[in-house]
């Protein structure tokens, strides 16, 4: 056993630790350059390695140089160990390879479904595989033995835990077996394998050459003995990032799992060396931070049982947070673009660079699009989620459409992906997906599949003849349009869509239906679907993706094809695309652990609240504390120490910006403990106020965005030409007229028409027309008199109206035993009715037209009903499922509609009849409810209101024959109508704040 005394150093963390290691090593082995290349460092990440290169290149000022190896411990490969001494060990082969991510997780899949016996969906199982995925890396990692499971449940546990290690035994009795026969490793207990084997032959053949294993905490236990190899190595050295020379003996052995410099010490316990027995590394010449800064996070950082020394510390020393600023901001968009506007500034001087380091993803995201307003790219080390990438995206889309059968929203989003085309011109395929878009999948959802797409387009080719008798030239054009459009997506989808529909099927063949439709859609008349799919580095990820996809499943099984969106979506994740180019050089956005030994001249630390920075401390799904405890996997605070100590390192920058988010999705957050901690070390002291988080730079993010506010928002006035107002109207249109012109104006004379929401609930006008029809039907089909079994009658005619919509559960459940209750109640109405009228008009149409100063005004009208009388007078008749308008409201004047039916009868306007006298102006209200209807008179004295109807609507278009009268919005707010689909257009909202008025 090698008993020599480990050499170990630190770095202080106020100066950068790469610059500092590059100037150490060229001042202990760079007097001859062949003597630098025999230096072997090994340091945390392969991000790591090319930070100390740069630096070693600075050092040199870009001359050519002999660089030291440099290899990564945390992730590395046989190539990239000595591999002296191997052959004692046995090779190469002495080590399996591990087993591909992918493939791992399918086999766990599979074992999932196997044990919960058809209980989990496969895409839950994939998720509880990559749980399980996690905790085999976690328990290799710590070196532990699943064996030792079975002992930690004790009889006065919850019986939970017990099903949870009935559970685990897929990892105890199945997983094993399978690595075997795969020939494979888990990858934690291959590289645990690795570095032992690594030990093993530096223990046995010490190398010739120096061994400096720099920057490391040691997290992984293998990894700590074989740096504790390597400090007692003869040309051995171990360097510490930032081991802190400030704290006190006592307060050393009190330090808990989070504090920042608990790793380090669990390291210095493994070599059995004391704080002070670690060197410090020499490296002349460095500018750095404040050498006090280190001192304050020190004492900022105290274990609880100590902070009450706070009270006897000298105050920090003056200029000691210096280079330091800190940024309250209201919410992360004020924060994302104050970052965005401190990397711009820094790019402004010549040679600088800057770096965002935050574990919170969102804020990065935000901050590299805040960017792009100076046509600036960022390079983001965790890169983009394959499933947020052009074509992770568009296979999932394609999934999902294909799985929902063609529900219109899945299949809008996906017709409208950029990689959509069916064999067309893309700009062809994007006017005739818009097209269908506003002639069929507007308003409620048409029947399922391509198929009921095209019987949506025959409904909308029956309405279009319904309106006219006839289609028009570019009707008929447009309609074949949408056919050949529809026949060219089902012929690209054909094979994935006959896969989707089984009940069962081979996973391996919906992956490749998938596949082959998805390049099927994406072909236009130039380019091949393969080409523009698989090409960029998005492409290349994805295609990578599925290669490994296929290999991973070959024996898989089959699988409910409903699932395949969803196990796609669980399998994609922790995939990324990475860009090799285009990023801005002095740009970046770091991760935590990317951010390990990072140089910038500007660091900004982002996101520092708790829950963010650091993170929560989350529960293990599969074991207590005391089990974690008593099995030997570290407590989940761990964790937070380590995000402490990246902290600590970065904050002892020479220039750093702290930021964070007061609010964060409109909930109060809470600033980090390391923010509070640092608060309250200098309360009381000059320094507070330096590290209050008032900054300018908040007005300066704001005036990025800034309008000037020239006057308040007026309601909106429009007066056009005499010539475009309307001078034909019908009567549903007159009560807007007159509560909201604005409306008029809007739809009439703009001819701006509300577009019906995509997959929309029928609505109640939706049902009120079906009623509309199912009555108008019966009184056709049953004028006089009524049949036997009328009541059954009515019901199988509405059945035929309502259609397919009986097949919403919605409609089922509330609409259709409305409907029964109110077609028992009408056909008593009827029975007693008919014997007193001579015959029933329904959706009659009408017309009256009169003089006014701006000529012949015509008013229409198309009667729900129309009853004539034996005794000649009519009754008008108006159907309403709703609430319909008082009778006050009527003789007012507010609800016209009726009113001027009469009006029109009285004027003999409908062509059945002459002028007639009007008995009754009726509302038959069809509630459907207790009870089913109800008649109310709209007016006592019918004919009186009919003609001060007319006599309101005469003078009603004579004030907008004057071109001084304005088309204003709701131009009487109490009488302004309870919903309006122009409102947005006449910003309603902002005038009706700012307390806006209509300027002449």
């Amino acid at each position: 056993m090698n008993t020599k005394t480990p050499h170990v150093l630190s770095i202080s963390p106020n100066v950068s630790f790469a610059d500092a290691l590059a100037h150490g090593v060229m001042e202990k082995f760079g007097s001859k350059p062949e003597n630098l290349s025999q230096v072997t460092l090994l340091l945390p990440t392969r991000r790591a390695c090319r930070t100390v290169r740069d630096a070693f290149l600075r050092l040199s000022q870009g001359k050519p140089l002999l660089l030291p190896r440099m290899q990564p411990l945390g992730d590395l490969d046989e190539d990239e160990l000595s591999l002296t001494g191997w052959k004692d060990i046995g090779g190469l082969n002495a080590v399996k390879p591990a087993i591909a991510p992918l493939r791992r997780q399918m086999l766990l899949t599979r074992l999932i479904l196997t044990f919960e016996g058809g209980n989990t969906t496969a895409d839950q199982a994939a998720q509880l595989a990559g749980e399980l995925a996690n905790l085999l890396d976690q328990v290799h990692t710590e070196g532990l033995s699943f064996h030792e499971l079975q002992s930690l449940v004790p009889e006065d546990y919850a019986d939970h835990w017990n099903i949870t290690l009935d559970f685990l035994k897929i990892l105890t009795d199945s997983w094993p077996t399978i690595l075997e026969a795969e020939g494979t490793l888990d990858p934690a207990d291959r590289r645990n394998r690795l570095l032992d084997a690594q030990r093993t032959v530096w223990e046995n053949t010490p190398p010739q050459g120096p061994i400096i294993a720099a920057g490391s905490t040691a997290s992984i236990p293998a990894v700590a003995k074989l740096l504790a190899c390597i400090a007692r190595l003869p040309q051995g050295m171990v360097v510490l990032p930032g081991l802190d020379r400030h704290m006190e003996e006592e307060d050393w052995e009190n330090l808990d799992a989070n504090h920042p410099q608990y790793g380090l010490k669990q390291l210095l316990s493994r070599l059995r060396m004391a704080p002070e027995e670690v060197e410090d590394w020499q490296a002349s010449g460095l500018a750095g931070s404040h050498p006090l800064r280190a001192k304050l996070l020190s004492e900022a950082m105290l274990p609880a049982a100590s902070t009450d020394k706070w009270r006897t510390m000298d105050h920090p020393a003056g200029g000691l947070l210096d280079g330091v600023e800190r940024i309250d901001c209201p919410t992360p968009f004020e924060e994302a673009k104050a970052i965005a506007l401190l990397l711009r500034r820094e790019l402004s001087m010549d040679g600088n660079t800057a770096a965002l380091v935050t574990p919170d993803r969102n804020l990065a995201r935000r901050v590299a699009s805040e960017l792009r307003r100076w046509n600036i790219e960022i390079d983001d080390s965790a890169g983009t989620p394959l499933q947020h990438c052009a074509t992770g995206t568009y296979l999932r889309l394609l999934a999902q459409c294909v799985a929902e059968d063609f529900a219109p929203v899945p299949f809008l989003a996906l017709c409208k992906h950029p990689l959509s085309s069916a064999s067309m011109e893309a700009k062809i395929f994007r006017h005739l997906i818009r097209q269908l878009e506003l002639q069929v999948l507007r308003g409620p959802r048409p029947g399922s599949g391509i198929e009921g797409l095209h019987h949506a387009l025959d409904r909308c080719e029956t309405n279009w003849r319904k309106r006219t008798n006839r289609l028009s030239a570019p009707q008929k054009k447009l309609l074949e349009s949408l056919r050949g459009l529809l026949g060219a997506i089902e012929s690209a989808l054909h094979p994935f869509i006959k896969v989707m529909k089984r009940k069962k099927t081979d996973f391996i063949k919906l992956v490749e239906s998938h596949v082959k439709a998805a390049e099927a859609l994406a072909e236009t008349l130039e380019d091949k679907g393969v080409e523009r799919i698989w090409s960029g580095e998005a492409g290349e990820t994805s295609a990578d993706f599925i290669s490994e996809l296929l290999e991973a499943t070959a024996d898989f099984g089959e699988l409910d094809p409903q699932t395949y969106p969803a196990l796609l979506d669980a399998l994609m994740l922790g995939k990324a695309v990475r860009p090799r180019f285009g990023a801005h050089p002095r740009l970046a956005i770091l991760g935590l652990f990317e951010a390990r030994l990072q140089k910038a001249d500007l660091i900004v630390l982002a996101g520092l609240n708790e829950g963010t920075w650091p993170p929560d401390v989350t529960a293990s799904p599969w074991m207590s504390r005391p089990m974690m405890r008593d099995f030997g996997l570290p407590q989940p605070e761990f964790h937070i120490g380590q995000t402490a100590h990246d902290f600590t390192q970065s904050f002892c920058a020479e220039r750093v910006i702290i930021t964070r988010s007061e609010r964060v999705d409109g909930t109060p957050t809470v600033r980090s403990r390391w923010l509070r901690r640092l608060e309250n070390r200098l309360s009381g002291t000059e320094l507070a106020g330096d590290f209050s988080g008032q900054s300018g730079w908040l007005s300066m993010q704001a005036a990025l965005d800034y309008v000037a506010k020239i006057q308040a928002v007026a309601p909106p006035a429009p007066r056009p030409p005499l010539s475009a107002r309307p001078r034909k109207m019908y009567v549903t249109r007159v009560e807007t007229w007159m509560r909201d012109p604005y409306a008029i104006y809007a739809r009439n004379i703009l001819n701006i028409k509300a577009l019906d929401p995509i997959d929309a609930d029928p609505s109640a006008a939706d049902y009120g027309n079906i009623i509309h029809e199912i009555l108008e039907k019966f009184m056709i089909k049953h004028p006089k008199p009524l049949p036997e079994n009328a009541a059954d009658k009515l019901r199988i005619m509405g059945q035929e109206v309502f259609g397919s919509e009986l097949d919403n559960p919605g409609i089922w459940a509330f609409w259709w035993p409305r409907f029964e209750r109110i077609a028992n109640w009408f056909v008593e109405q009827e029975e007693t009715r008919r014997a007193l009228i001579a015959k029933s008009y329904s959706e009659i149409e009408g017309s009256l037209t009169f003089e006014t100063l701006g000529g012949p005004f015509t008013i229409s009208a198309k009667a729900d009903r129309m009853d004539l009388y034996k005794d000649g007078e009519l009754a008008i008749i108006d159907y309403k499922t709703g609430v319909p308008p008082s009778q006050r409201e009527v003789e007012a004047g507010f609800a016209p509609q009726l009113p001027l039916e009469g009006a029109i009868a009285m004027a003999g306007g409908f062509e059945e009849f002459g002028p007639r006298d009007i008995k009754a102006l009726e509302f038959w209200r069809l509630r459907g409810a207790n009870p089913a209807g109800e008649i109310k008179a709209a007016s006592d004295n019918p004919e009186q209101t009919a003609a001060e109807a007319l006599h309101g609507l005469q003078h009603l278009v004579s004030a907008f024959d004057r071109v001084e009268s304005a088309y204003g919005s709701r131009p009487n707010p109490e009488n302004a109508p309870k919903f309006s689909d122009y409102e947005h257009l006449a910003r309603v909202k902002e005038w009706s704040v700012s307390g806006g008025e209509a300027e002449e």
